[in-house]
């Protein structure tokens, strides 16, 4: 995926998934939880909260939102509402997306997609397993390597 847009040159810097998101003095922000994959011991299983952070580089006024799918890409498990953002000539912007109580009913790849201007832009996966699965375990093997 090309991940620029338009005449505008918009560039999608990087997407991060964490738990919570807090704005600290000086305009910085502060990741907590930050998550690739999601081990629970039992399926289906909500998360009461959670974040999808993008930051953005180019101009001009974009709407942007965040939707997470299935594995299938078939269903919608999580949908933001819609959020503007404006770029001066070679500016930045972050978006964060709350969700909360967002439920998961099975072990899988799921996808998270940002769109622009309700078109898909972005999406990168984040897998849903069972903590006590041997994909769980090879999974955290893989990542402390």
């Amino acid at each position: 995926m090309d991940n620029t847009v338009g005449a505008n040159n918009l560039r999608l810097l990087y997407t991060i998934l964490c738990d919570d998101v807090r704005l600290e003095v000086g305009n910085k922000l502060s990741l907590m939880g930050v998550f690739q994959n999601i081990a629970v011991p039992q399926l289906p299983v909500s998360l009461v909260k959670f974040a999808v952070v993008n930051h953005w580089q180019g101009e001009g006024s974009y709407l942007s939102e965040v939707r997470i799918l299935t594995p299938d890409r078939q269903q919608i498990v999580a949908l933001s509402q819609p959020t503007g953002f404006e770029l001066e000539r070679g500016g930045f912007a972050g978006n964060i997306n709350f969700f909360f109580n967002v439920t998961f009913p099975a072990a899988g790849e799921y996808w998270v997609q940002t769109l622009v201007d309700s078109n898909l832009f972005h999406e990168q996966p984040v897998v849903v397993m069972d903590a006590g699965s041997s994909q769980a375990a090879e999974a955290a093997t893989e990542a402390v390597n």
